[in-house]
Order: C-alpha cells, then sequence, then structure tokens
C-alpha cells in the first residue's frame, strides 16, 4: 500500500518523533511513520488503505480540510483523531501539505501524556547529540567572535563592515546554540523592513558566492513593515538562497510584493506580503519532489536536509506558507506572510 518511494527516505521517516500521513489524492493513508501509530496506539498496518477522514472521531475539519489542503497548505486545530471503534480521542493541530497526486498530514498533538512519548519528544538520542553538538560548537564561536574584533582594529572601514557581518552571524548561531541547549519561547514579533532583512542576507550570500553568483533585486517599495522576528525571517531567507547557490545557480533574484486578497491557508484573504526567491539552477530533482519540505531530505550527499524544513517551520511561525515550483533553469520559492497587525508569534 505504500507508493512508491525510495527506501532510505521512507526509514528517515518512520524515524521520526513527529507524526506522518501520506495519503492519496482520495485522501486514503499510503504511509505512516511509527511516531503516529504508537501515538495512536495502533500498528502501521492498521492505518493503511483507511480513509484519513475516518480518523477524526469530532467534527468535520479533517474531512473538509483534505479537499482544500490539496490546493495549498493548511492548518487545522485541535482536531480529535481516534482509529474507528477505539478510545481515547487524541487530540493534535495537523498541517496538510500538498505532494505530488496526494497530501502528507502532520501532526502535532495538543495534550499533555505522562512521560516521553515517541509523539511528542525527538528521540533520546538524536536529543542528546544535538546537544554534544551544541557544546562543540560553543568554544569556536567565541574564537571566531574573538578573532574578527581583533581583525576590526587593523583594517580599514570597509573591512570593518565585513568583520562586523561576521560578529553579526557569529552572534545568531550562538543564540541558536542557546536554543537548543536551552529552549526558550519565541520572541515577541516586532515592526520589519522587509527589504532590511534582504539586504542583510544579500551581503551574505555576496560574501560567500563572490562574483560567481549574480544577485538581482527585485523590490516593491511600497510595502509596509510588518510584525515578525527579523533574526528568524533572515535564516529563513538566507537558506533559500544558499539552498539556490548549491544548486548552481548564476543569477538568484529576490522578488518582494504585495498581494491582495491572498488566502493563506484557512485564514480569510487578507493583504500580504510575497516573497519570491527565485534562481536559474539545476532545479527540485523529481525524486525529491514530493518530500522536498520534510526534515533530512536533501539532493547532495553532504547536506543535512534541514535548510528548507526550517524556513517552512519560520513561514508557520509567522501565520504564513512556504510554496515552490520548479524545472531546470527556473526555480521560485515563495514566502507568503500576513501584513497584519498580529504581534505575538504562531503557537506551534
Amino acid at each position: 500500500m505504500v507508493m512508491p518511494a525510495d527506501s532510505a527516505l521512507l526509514e528517515t521517516l518512520d524515524s521520526l518523533g513527529t507524526p506522518l500521513l501520506r495519503l492519496d489524492a482520495l485522501g486514503v493513508v499510503t504511509f505512516a511513520n511509527l511516531a503516529l501509530a504508537r501515538w495512536l496506539g495502533v500498528s502501521q498496518r492498521r492505518l493503511l488503505g483507511l480513509h484519513a477522514a475516518a480518523l477524526e472521531q469530532e467534527g468535520q475539519q479533517l474531512a473538509i480540510g483534505l479537499v482544500r489542503g490539496m490546493q495549498a497548505p493548511l492548518r487545522l486545530r485541535r482536531v480529535g483523531l481516534a482509529l474507528p471503534g477505539t478510545a481515547p480521542v487524541l487530540f493534535a493541530d495537523l498541517w496538510l501539505s500538498p505532494a505530488a497526486d496526494g497530501l502528507w498530514l502532520e501532526a502535532h498533538p495538543v495534550d499533555e501524556f505522562p512521560g516521553e512519548d515517541p509523539a511528542r519528544l525527538l528521540p533520546a538520542a538524536l536529543a542528546a547529540s544535538l546537544k554534544g553538538l551544541a557544546h562543540e560548537l560553543r568554544n569556536p564561536l567565541l574564537g571566531i567572535k574573538g578573532a574578527a574584533q581583533l581583525l576590526a582594529r587593523r583594517i580599514d572601514a570597509e573591512g570593518r563592515e565585513l568583520t562586523a557581518i561576521i560578529e553579526s552571524e557569529v552572534g545568531r548561531l550562538s543564540m541558536l546554540v542557546d536554543q537548543l541547549l536551552s529552549p526558550a519561547p519565541p520572541r515577541p514579533f516586532v515592526p520589519v523592513n522587509v527589504h532590511a532583512v534582504l539586504e542583510r542576507v544579500l551581503r551574505l550570500a555576496e560574501s560567500d558566492a563572490g562574483w560567481a553568483v549574480h544577485l538581482q533585486r527585485d523590490y516593491d517599495p511600497s510595502l509596509p513593515e510588518f510584525p515578525a522576528d527579523p533574526d528568524r525571517l533572515a535564516q529563513a531567507v538566507w537558506n533559500l538562497v544558499r539552498n539556490a547557490i548549491e544548486a548552481g545557480a548564476g543569477r538568484v533574484t529576490l522578488r518582494t510584493r504585495a498581494e491582495h486578497a491572498a488566502r493563506i491557508g484557512s485564514a480569510p484573504p487578507a493583504l500580504a506580503l510575497r516573497l519570491d526567491v527565485i534562481d536559474d539552477g539545476r532545479g527540485v530533482p523529481p525524486e525529491l519532489a514530493e518530500h522536498l519540505l520534510l526534515p533530512l531530505v536533501s539532493g547532495r550527499a553532504d547536506g543535512t536536509g534541514l535548510g528548507l524544513a526550517l524556513a517552512q517551520q519560520v513561514a508557520r511561525e509567522h501565520r504564513g506558507a512556504l510554496t515552490w515550483r520548479s524545472r531546470p533553469g527556473h526555480t521560485v520559492f515563495t514566502l507568503m506572510l500576513p501584513l497584519g497587525s498580529e504581534t505575538e508569534p504562531a503557537d506551534g
């Protein structure tokens, strides 16, 4: 019943702590990872061939969402799920993401459970590895920052501008390390000029790629400031630009536009920021198309597969969405972010 896919990828998805379902175009389960089966208290085999709407035990959010989610990513809040005829009903926020000939359904349980439920937490070994990595990174980062500060005293103004970028990025990485060691709640959003964020990313790209890549700006100067986390937003856009560079792009364009009557997920139409990262690189490999935004999926042997997943997470934190389209020579990743008055990040 599992749709054709790389076995190594399925093994990776099966090891994730986040419950996942793969649905065909009719909403029938073709793949369920171990985390979801354990959370529901059933075997993976019992879920295969079941229509996903049959799992919803209260209301019709999922039944309606399966239709709407075929066109765009969709979030459903606090959906009650259980295998028909079993108990108890468990609640989760659901993300529906379109895939070729179907959908991915990602569940984030919202109730408290005793103990370290594998559907709620990263596997202990992975969590320990991340903390170990964070400890190993901390000292080199301090060394890089100190060296940049010493270098700034010996060079001209243009050089000091570059060392300031080094110090700024070391500070951002240090903050990420601290979050791995001691996770903190999201920071309140502040008014952000998106073009200031993009200029920061372009300076990083210029330092990284040099003259090998032509970087273009296509900005809408009428865009207002909007509530966001500028560091997280810069990280997401930088991941998209870096992916383009690593895909062999000779030209990368950052384009901003105001999108009127934009619909993002289940939210009503509103004014939104459309941020396109356009490149002329090799494009997305067809075998990765269905799973591109999932964690640990990469088209490079040395890739981590976390860049696009993080960009998608940042979009969700800002109540937005990340979409893409690609063919060889023309790839576009689009961040759609509401230009509303919200001042707090999305939960989850």
